[in-house]
């Protein structure tokens, strides 16, 4: 039976995000560099990732940073400059989408590929890995089956999304913001242009549906087909959310790191977790309770429904339902509620023009209601939801988000001689110390075992939890002072065995035939927008037809997204189905941005949007 470890990734806007994401259990983080990340808006100093990565490593956990967007030949020096300071800070691997950093002088450390590099075929899995790619982001898009093809062919571990945000179109794919705003998804900069409102229309540019958010997914949640990912030979699983805060970062990664416990409790020994140590917290993790557009499987159980039509944003959890209207007079109303409220939380629902409204709760006796501000479009019948709950954000704000994570270790106490004794230590990471000290033997007056073993517990402000003590001094005295320096003294040894001790992945050789590409002409989706990308594909056998479009702009209509998605299958007029008529052909989308055409490939069951002016 083969071994797999399971790593869960979670995000980490900042390094001390990142280490209330180690705190809660995760085996790995992700940040964003000083420059060339997807996010830029999401970048950190060298010195704080450096920190981070001084701490994770304690608890055997990764940090990986993010350098995913293309560069320009202008930036190709900094770039490789800003790789060797990450190296030197201690950073485990690089996820980046371009593929000049396979033709930079780097030092040894291992490249992740990017979602941005766009995976959609075991075939290309399988030639990124011999690129000399340690890890590979897999598209959201994947189903099972996919997911299973990909982790086969790769050869490499396989990591995937579990929960946040979906891009609504394939990543790495989307020149949408680019087009409209200048603003692209592959420098750092992505505008959302998933996020907007649109109206759909037809060929004359009638309204054929209200103004909605279209092209806006639900936010995914694996929560229930964990076990069914790790079948299918995925190892990393990723939290998205690198804009996300503390609270977000806690509660979710609780939630998966006890759902990944258990699939390695259960297994027998075939899965273990990728880091070491025990995470705790004072709270219960609720997906429900922080920020999310409602939630969706996505492609590994197709629902019917998969978008956020009326909101971008987070609605919140429904918490009831509105009974009587606001009174004036008494600022107040009454509602039947599913959960209990406290004073401060945030309240919302949706009016009859179906817009969402949101309020603080001033106060709440027993179904009675105080908004702190009027609610005249309050009606009987309305659904209320909370998106500030303000007991469980309160538990989330504590120092650490009130999450803990400690080190097993084992104490063995042994005679040496006549004025000297041993003590051995041996944690869950596998390291281990021995620590000899004076202290010649005496008979003590008094049984002594529970004693020591009292002095050796305390662990302080240290990672470590003394699971087991194993005395074997007998009734030799050994003064509380003399032990109790002992104990600092070796788990302060511990902790350079395990500094010393510390292994880093390493980036793979390229093992790409020179004809491997033979055949293959690039256009603007592929996004090669600088010689060392150019140099990579054509030494090894492709044609570039397009640059980038952030280089060299085509001219004529643009395809600025490929979806999986489906607008006709979200709003019951799916071609294929019986009520495809409800929706005329062709359908466009338009707002201020401009118009675009949907072209419904339903022979894949998809959808290309195409910028039309």
């Amino acid at each position: 039976m083969s071994h797999r470890c399971l790593e869960l990734l979670a995000p980490a806007r900042n390094a001390e995000v990142g280490r209330v994401a180690i705190l809660a259990g995760a085996d790995a983080v992700y940040v964003g560099a000083p420059a060339f990340g997807a996010r830029a808006a999401a970048g950190n100093s060298v010195a704080d990732i450096a920190a981070l990565c001084d701490f994770a490593h304690v608890y055997r956990a990764r940090v990986y940073v993010t350098m995913n967007t293309i560069l320009y030949d202008s930036e190709l020096d900094e770039a490789r400059s800003l790789v060797w300071q990450l190296y030197a800070a201690g950073v485990d691997a690089l996820i980046v989408q371009d593929m000049a950093y396979l033709m930079m002088d780097l030092p040894p450390i291992a490249l992740h590929a990017s979602t941005q590099c766009d995976i959609r075929t075991p075939e290309k899995a399988r030639w990124l890995a011999r690129a000399g790619f340690a890890q590979l982001v897999l598209p959201r898009e994947f189903t099972l089956d996919e997911i299973r093809a990909c982790a086969e062919s790769a050869g490499v571990p396989v990591e995937v999304f579990v929960h946040g945000a979906l891009c609504v179109s394939y990543s790495g794919d989307c020149q949408a913001g680019f087009v409209a705003t200048g603003r692209s998804a592959n420098r750092g900069t992505c505008p959302q242009m998933c996020r907007l409102p649109y109206e759909l229309v037809d060929a004359q540019g009638r309204e054929v549906a209200p103004r909605k958010h279209y092209l806006s997914l639900r936010d995914m949640n694996q929560s229930a087909a964990l076990a069914q990912l790790v079948a299918a030979g995925a190892s990393s699983f990723k939290i998205e959310g690198r804009l996300k805060d503390a609270r977000y970062v806690a509660n979710v990664t609780r939630m998966y790191s006890g759902l990944l416990d258990e699939i390695c409790r259960d297994s027998d020994g075939q899965y273990t977790r990728a880091s070491r140590g025990t995470s705790e917290a004072s709270f219960t993790p609720d997906l429900q309770r922080t920020f999310n557009r409602g939630y969706t499987s996505y492609f590994l159980a197709r629902p019917a429904r998969m978008a956020s039509l009326d909101t971008p944003k987070w609605a919140g959890q429904q918490i009831g339902t509105v009974r009587s209207a606001y009174d004036n007079r008494r600022r107040s109303f009454r509602a039947s509620l599913t959960h209990e409220l406290a004073n401060g939380d945030g309240l919302g629902y949706y009016d009859r023009g179906g817009v969402y409204r949101g309020f603080r709760l001033n106060r709440v006796e027993g179904d009675i209601l105080f908004p702190a501000t009027p609610q005249a479009d309050l009606e009987p019948g309305m659904k209320l939801y909370r998106n500030t709950d303000k007991a469980f954000f309160d538990i989330l704000d504590a120092k650490d988000a009130s999450c803990s994570r400690t080190i097993n270790a084992t104490i063995s106490l042994n005679p040496v001689d006549d004025t000297r004794l041993s003590l051995d230590i041996s944690d869950e990471r596998g390291c281990r110390a021995t620590l000899v000290v004076d202290s010649p033997a005496q008979q003590a007056r008094s049984p002594q075992a529970a004693q020591r073993q009292r002095v050796l517990e305390k662990t302080g402000d240290t990672v470590y939890r003394i699971a087991e003590i194993d005395d074997n001094l007998g009734d030799r005295f050994v003064a509380a002072s003399v032990l109790s320096q002992a104990r600092r003294d070796l788990l302060s040894l511990l902790d350079h065995v395990a500094e010393a001790t510390y292994t880093y992945d390493r980036r793979r050789a390229c093992e790409l035939s020179d004809d491997a590409f033979e055949g293959m002409v690039l256009t603007y989706h592929d996004n090669v927008a600088n010689r060392l990308s150019r140099q990579f594909y054509l030494g090894h056998g492709a044609e570039i037809s397009q640059s980038a479009i952030e280089v060299e702009r085509p001219g004529g209509e643009v395809r600025v997204m490929q979806t999986r998605y489906c607008i006709r299958r979200e709003l019951g007029a799916c071609l294929r189905e019986k009520d495809g008529a409800k929706l005329p052909l062709p359908l466009f989308l338009r707002n201020e941005s401009g118009l675009y055409r949907l072209d419904f490939d339903c022979a894949r069951c998809g959808m290309n949007v195409i910028k039309t002016c």
